[in-house]
């Protein structure tokens, strides 16, 4: 199975602004953001009241009634997410290896939303401390365990081969494509399904990201609140999503004639061992996940044309990252466009590195780089080039994803085209 290369010929995107591909590569090349008041609930009692909330009707989406019951809202995402990657690959499921066919899902919380509102529920909205089960949904049991995830996409596309819940933080979303990847590497599968989904917007994660201060107050523009690399960001603005991929083998995806958006060229992470939420200015595990992907995709920094950047918007993480990049691609740095799709569509944890590996494609497929919205500023120790506002017109041969989670895990993925030269 040596030398075997794995590209992505579908592509299913569910995000702020708009649902599938389509909508979602619009508002970015359009430089528009996703960003509002939170309408889920009553925000009022937080620090931080806005979001980028996805406008979903589930049942619009193609979900049966009692899919939309069993399902928590994050699982109708992937579902709904995996059918337009299954229906963008032009790969006949029904006819492939269904023991050579699997499934990775990334998730950094999973049934976030629909374990609070079926806690209210059984505890007549928090004032039972002996709560009665007989209320809950009868399905509760998915919510609790995030495997479900894996597994309603596997029902969905017939897949019946390694099937895997990656949950990594903030990175979950590059993780589970760089494990589908390695499956498909080793021989272990043919085809995957693979990307991340996250519905976070619920009081308790708000609440969580409210103590440590991480999210933005700036709830009076939240249009505008969203600002990375900006010497006036003040925290990210959460968000909620889902992107999926199907990911072939290369050669039989040539075979088939299969539109090959990129190809998987290069992934590793790394963790800092440093502390649970801090990190290092020096950004140096990052940059040693940057030179190990590069490595293995076999290209030098001067190959790299765009940079995906994690930009969450907190003055830790920019520094951090900028840093990064300075030492994993020396000098080539300053000429590599960057940019920060969380200013558009926020930070949906850990969906957010699958949709930042959609964009990047996207980036390739279009030869242009999507801008980092509301960047005004720039912050005097982010001096690299931000692509700010505008999107630009930019040959886009190689690019890099990069992403950063709490706990210490730093991950970058690299995506080429399969007909690249080293240059």
């Amino acid at each position: 199975m040596a030398g075997r290369r794995v590209a992505i010929t579908g592509i299913g995107v569910t995000a702020p602004g708009g649902v599938g591909v389509k909508a979602f590569w619009q508002l970015l090349t359009d430089g528009r953001t996703a960003t509002r008041g939170i309408t889920f609930f009553d925000p009022s009692p937080f620090r931080s009241q806005v979001a980028a909330e996805v406008d979903f009707d589930a049942e619009l989406h193609g979900l049966s009634p009692q899919e939309i019951r069993r399902m928590d809202r994050a699982a109708q995402f992937a579902v709904v997410t995996a059918r337009e990657a299954v229906a963008d690959s032009g790969l006949e499921f029904g006819a492939l290896d269904p023991y050579r066919t699997g499934v990775t899902i990334g998730s950094a919380v999973g049934a976030t939303m629909g374990l609070d509102r079926e806690y209210r529920t059984v505890s007549d909205g928090g004032r039972l401390e002996l709560v009665d089960h007989a209320y809950a949904v009868p399905h509760l049991y998915n919510y609790l365990v995030p495997s479900s995830f894996a597994a309603e996409v596997a029902w969905a596309v017939g897949a019946e081969g390694p099937s895997t819940v990656v949950s990594t933080g903030c990175t979950s979303g590059l993780d589970s494509i760089g494990h589908a990847t390695e499956l498909i590497r080793e021989g272990s599968a043919d085809v995957m399904v693979a990307g991340a989904t996250d519905a976070p917007i619920s009081p308790i994660t708000v609440a969580c990201f409210d103590a440590i201060k991480a999210t933005t107050p700036r709830n009076d523009d939240p249009e505008h609140a969203s600002r990375p690399f900006d010497a006036s960001r003040n925290g990210f603005v959460m968000g909620e999503g889902s992107a999926v991929f199907v990911l072939e083998e290369m050669a039989a995806a040539r075979k088939r004639g299969a539109h090959i958006y990129a190809e998987i060229a290069g992934y590793a992470t790394r963790s800092n061992a440093f502390h649970m939420t801090g990190l290092r200015p020096d950004g140096r595990e990052m940059a040693e996940a940057i030179r190990v992907a590069m490595e293995e995709a076999r290209l030098p920094a001067e190959a790299i044309d765009y940079i995906n950047a994690h930009g969450s918007g907190t003055k830790q993480n920019d520094r951090h990252e900028t840093a990064a990049f300075k030492t994993g691609l020396g000098d080539h740095a300053y000429r590599t466009p960057v940019s920060s799709i969380k200013s558009m569509v926020g930070h949906s944890l850990g969906a957010i590195g699958s949709i930042e590996i959609a964009a990047s494609a996207l980036a390739m497929e279009h030869h242009v780089v999507p801008p980092t919205a509301n960047l005004h500023h720039a912050d005097p120790e982010c001096d690299l080039d931000y692509v700010p506002l505008t999107a630009r017109d930019w040959r886009t041969d190689a690019v890099l994803s990069v992403g950063s989670g709490f706990g210490g895990f730093q991950s970058a993925i690299v995506l080429a085209r399969p007909d690249r030269s080293t240059r």
